[in-house]
């Protein structure tokens, strides 16, 4: 299916050109200003407050021509990611100016994804082939995060910050002339012209009456919070509670990444089981791996612990994208992915924020022990209100596209 393969190469490439950009950014900052507060700083700016900014934008942007938008939105990363290499040669670093332009691509880059997600769903829910477009989606996903920090890593210290940046331009224009090239990028039709504040409410109207959306997007951000409590004191636990050395590091973030393949391949085959059973089996995973890496004093054994995690990471998000992308109507697609793209770029801040309240009070263990406890409480409570929601969720199926068509006219 000849506009997949596209979308599917410029939503691992925008995945890949933000994990570039985080980590030769944060360098930047970090090495030119020689403080934490700046830098951490940055990862609000360019990630937290994007997720408040671009779902306005999505809502903004989804009636357009895609084969306009998406290239556009490309070559606009370009140009600010050839500014950020340009501010970062010599002594042209100006702090205010690099965190504006990281809230800009911030935005960008979630929008662009929202957008792209909501052109996959309308591309192959006519087939019947969303489950095995996500997973193949969420493969492009695991690679870029998986090979995205290494080639950053790899492009710095061969060639510097700024080539690192000039590169990641390069390829944010090499996606956008191949979608401006591609003719078959789907449209959702829209009967009137609507202000984007009225597509923006209209798309939160939609999500707080459909039972099963509701759901999934409350359930879904309260599990990045639990998700994401270890991620920032997961180098202080590698280090203080396993006793290894960077290497080590790297290779517990490797087996997470590995496991996170291993998950969107195990996806492919477990499709065509219960959504509800996947998404809670896949959280369960990764809560007991939490709490195994809790009580794990040597490395390998962490390692173990990480996979798994990590496979379960990889089921999970798929299979709440999935959930949602075929229970929401054609016209809301775009919205709704851009919604829990959003959701997904701004829960992790409170998560980082845990994470180190526990550490500070406690130790890094104390951390992977509340995440892995609240996972699986959260899996728990699922399976106690799963009668009362698929008794919500066969009402609303019966109603979604009628309140869909509805709302769109509100």
């Amino acid at each position: 299916m000849r506009p997949f393969g596209q979308l599917l190469g410029s939503y691992t490439v925008n995945d890949l050109g933000d994990s570039i950009g985080v980590v030769a950014l944060s360098i930047l900052v970090f090495d030119r200003t020689g403080d934490v507060a700046p830098t951490a700083g940055f990862f609000l700016v360019a990630k937290f407050l994007p997720a408040l900014l671009s779902t306005g934008l999505t809502a903004h942007l989804d009636r357009m021509s895609l084969r306009r938008v998406l290239p556009a939105i490309y070559v606009i990363e370009a140009l600010v990611f050839a500014a950020l290499g340009f501010l970062a040669i010599g002594d042209r670093f100006f702090l205010p100016l690099i965190l504006l332009l990281g809230l800009v691509d911030g935005t960008l880059a979630i929008t662009g994804r929202g957008l792209t997600r909501g052109a996959v769903a309308a591309t192959l829910q006519p087939h019947g082939l969303i489950a095995e477009g996500n997973a193949l989606m969420n493969l492009g996903f695991a690679a870029s995060s998986v090979f995205g920090a290494a080639l950053a890593g790899a492009l710095i210290a061969a060639f510097g910050v700024s080539t690192a940046l000039f590169v990641d331009a390069a390829s944010f224009l090499i996606i956008a002339a191949l979608l401006a090239s591609t003719r078959q990028l789907p449209q959702v039709e829209h009967h009137e012209y609507e202000p984007w504040r009225t597509r923006f409410r209209a798309g939160l109207s939609f999500a707080r009456s459909h039972p099963l959306i509701r759901t999934l997007l409350v359930g879904q951000s309260l599990a990045l919070i639990c998700f994401t409590v270890v991620v920032p004191i997961e180098v202080i636990y590698a280090k203080e509670s396993l006793g290894t050395n960077s290497a080590g590091f790297g290779l517990l973030l490797s087996a997470w990444g590995a496991g996170i393949v291993l998950g969107s391949l195990l996806y492919i085959g477990l499709k065509n089981r219960s959504g509800f059973g996947l998404i809670v089996f896949s959280s369960a995973m990764v809560g007991v791996a939490y709490l195994g890496m809790s009580q794990a004093h040597v490395l390998w054994l962490a390692c173990a612990m990480s996979v798994v995690g990590g496979a379960g990471n990889g089921i999970q998000w798929v299979a709440v994208m999935t959930a949602m992308q075929e229970a929401t109507p054609p016209e809301f697609q775009s919205r709704m992915s851009g919604l829990l793209e959003s959701i997904g770029a701004a829960m992790p801040g409170i998560g980082f924020l845990l994470g180190g309240v526990l550490t500070v009070l406690g130790s890094p263990r104390t951390a992977f022990a509340f995440a892995g406890a609240g996972i699986l409480l959260l899996a728990g409570l699922a399976l106690l209100l799963r009668p009362a929601a698929e008794r919500r969720a066969q009402t609303s199926t019966t109603t979604g596209s009628t309140i869909g068509r509805r709302l769109s006219r509100s």
